[in-house]
């Protein structure tokens, strides 16, 4: 529904629904705008958790299985999120240094 109008269920005013493809979009995951250091935060974030968990601080579950797989899914997100982000920096400046990006190895 891109650029057209729907009736509201608020008295019928009319809005414009935006569906865009950005990190920002509607239907975007929630880690899309975390950037780089926002995915070190989350490795960070994951390993405290991991270590207050081991410790067996308090807030620790009776069952830990389940909170270190919560905290391995949040960890494997930001480990994602890093390498897509460094991955792309890289792209950029080989690209900006005039270098093809072939995707393949390097042959001399």
């Amino acid at each position: 529904m891109s650029d057209q109008h729907a009736e509201g269920t608020d008295g019928g005013t009319a809005r414009t629904e935006d569906t865009g493809t950005g990190p920002s979009a509607p239907g975007a995951p929630w880690w899309a705008d975390l950037g780089t250091w926002g995915a070190v935060a989350l490795v960070a974030g994951g390993g405290a958790a991991a270590v207050w968990m081991f410790l067996g601080l308090p807030g620790t579950p009776d069952t830990p299985a389940g909170g270190y797989y919560q905290i391995a899914k949040v960890v494997a997100v930001g480990l994602v999120v890093a390498g897509t982000g460094l991955l792309g920096r890289r792209r950029e400046r080989g690209t900006a240094r005039g270098e093809a990006d072939t995707g393949g190895p390097e042959r001399a």
